[in-house]
């Protein structure tokens, strides 16, 4: 009892030293929020482990065995820098092949996936909000997603031709239904309190969507829009690679066909930085507009 009554008046008397010195009290503040950003730094370096354990796999794999199909981490880096970038301020250091492939590419997923994202939350509503048509169309929303995305592009050219519609039609119709599944689940989901709440105050219909049913399913829908965003980049490289004269797709394909495997591997990591990006600037969206929300589990990290 006596050491605990010390170490009360021990950490009052702290208190109040550092409330009457200024000084004190900034210095304490400085070392909270050095400690802060040493942890996150501490963080990262701990989640990059494995990317770093596996790119140095690779390099010592192609290294003992030599073969021009899969070179070396380094030479494919060394590859990248020469590929994609240039020593032009005025162009934000883009090579003439990045301007070329990369922005075409990009338009094509933004104006694809846009569309997948404002069709897929309409959908997903309707279905959350209406039982008779979840019963009616849920049969045909599960086929269609367990149909392989990367199989309707046959049908695409068929009914598009060798053109833009055709992609931004492929990248749209693979994306939304992960869209729409996630938003209905958290339509369905929201708290019948909330609804009634609503209802007993008489808010207007476009009034209760906008700001009780939207807000109360945005962590789905949020997710679901993550994860369309990694099936949209993928239907574009797929449409790229046979149907298309511009793209990163396309620039793969052609190395393939004209044995230049080292630009091959470097178009390879470009995409793959292309997605990290994307990915990681929609989880900061969603961390931005879910503040509220308590992530625990992998949507932590």
């Amino acid at each position: 009892m006596t050491k605990a009554t010390g170490t009360a008046s021990t950490t009052a008397a702290a208190t109040t030293a550092s409330a009457t010195d200024p000084a004190a009290a900034t210095s304490a503040v400085g070392h909270r929020r050095t400690g802060a950003r040493t942890r996150r730094a501490l963080s990262a370096v701990g989640s990059l482990w494995l990317l770093a354990a596996l790119l140095v796999a690779w390099e010592i794999v192609a290294r003992l065995s030599p073969s021009v199909f899969f070179p070396p981490f380094s030479v494919v880096l060394g590859q990248f820098g020469q590929d994609w970038f240039a020593a032009r301020p005025q162009t934000l250091f883009a090579s003439d092949r990045f301007l070329e492939s990369v922005p075409v590419s990009l338009s094509r997923l933004a104006r694809g996936w846009l569309l997948a994202a404002v069709l897929g939350v309409a959908i997903g509503v309707v279905l959350g909000r209406s039982r008779v048509a979840r019963h009616l169309y849920s049969p045909v929303i599960r086929f269609w997603m367990s149909v392989p995305n990367a199989a309707l592009l046959p049908i695409a050219l068929q009914f598009f031709g060798i053109t833009e519609a055709m992609n931004i039609f492929l990248i749209t119709f693979g994306s939304m239904w992960l869209i729409a599944v996630n938003t209905a689940d958290g339509v369905a989901g929201v708290d019948p309190s909330w609804l009634r709440a609503a209802r007993s105050m008489r808010l207007p219909r476009p009034v209760l969507y906008l700001r009780v049913i939207l807000p109360a399913a945005a962590p789905h829908i949020l997710a679901g829009l993550r994860i369309s965003l990694g099936f949209g980049l993928i239907l574009m490289i797929v449409a790229e690679l046979y149907a298309t004269t511009a793209g990163l797709g396309h620039d793969v394909a052609l190395y393939q066909q004209t044995f230049r495997y080292r630009e091959m591997w470097s178009a390879f990591l470009l995409i793959a930085l292309i997605g990290i990006a994307l990915n990681a600037a929609v989880d900061l969206l969603e961390r931005r507009l879910l503040r509220w929300q308590r992530r625990t589990g992998l949507a932590s990290l």
